[in-house]
């Protein structure tokens, strides 16, 4: 019977005696010696699920995965409903990537140019949608010529769209308007309109879909806004 003892923490680095009356190994025995204590601990660094002892049980293991599992699932589902109940707007893959008066104006309450924007002489049927969001603000319906330099409407295409705030910046008291799904500024709200409002917007904080995409844009909904009345 042949018994080894290692004098090092490490295992391979100590000495290996035999129980033989001369006490000393061979070079090959010590080799072979050696070879036996590395795989042992490396068995146990690294269990196999054979037959050899495994300090995680199987039970342990495989429940934990299938928490894990479990818990991915859970996360997704909670982030596909939050998805569902927020509505019409951007999905991840549509959301634009903005350009720095973009930037500014939404997210810092700032002002494009008049006369030098993308809308403000735009005639074409259509709806103009949140620029960060994706929600609908506005309809070419209600788009009028205030002669400012700015797109200017008369409403909004939902009430429920936008929030007003008071605004005291710039020495002047007005009424900001912003997007209550983007949180982003939009311009300002004036008692001077045609029927007693003028919504003054930022081309910059706003997309224009023209009618005939409106159903391919994911707003059918409003189509029936631009629909002509048949002729009698």
């Amino acid at each position: 019977m042949r018994r080894l003892t290692t004098g090092a923490p490490g295992g391979l680095g100590g000495d290996c005696t035999e129980c033989s009356p001369q006490g000393k190994t061979s070079g090959s025995e010590r080799v072979n010696a050696e070879l036996q204590t590395s795989s042992l601990k490396a068995e146990a660094a690294f269990p196999t699920f054979g037959d050899a002892p495994d300090p995680i049980p199987h039970k342990t293991f495989a429940g934990a995965t299938a928490g894990r599992v479990r818990m991915s699932a859970m996360r997704s589902c909670f982030f596909a409903i939050v998805f569902l109940v927020a509505g019409t707007g951007y999905s991840e893959d549509q959301k634009p990537m903005l350009t720095p008066l973009q930037k500014h104006v939404t997210a810092q309450c700032g002002t494009e140019p008049p006369f030098k924007n993308e809308f403000w002489d735009n005639h074409r049927d259509g709806i103009y949608v949140c620029i960060v969001s994706g929600q609908p603000l506005f309809s070419s319906k209600d788009k009028f010529d205030s002669g400012t330099g700015w797109p200017s409407f008369t409403r909004t295409i939902d009430e429920a769209a936008v929030e007003e705030k008071k605004d005291i910046s710039h020495g002047m008291v007005r009424t900001e308007v912003r997007s209550v799904k983007g949180d982003s500024h939009l311009g300002h709200v004036f008692p001077d309109g045609p029927s007693g409002i003028r919504y003054c917007i930022n081309s910059a904080a706003l997309r224009f879909i023209p009618a005939e995409d409106l159903e391919k844009e994911g707003f059918p909904q409003y189509k029936k806004l631009f629909e002509k009345a048949p002729k009698e």
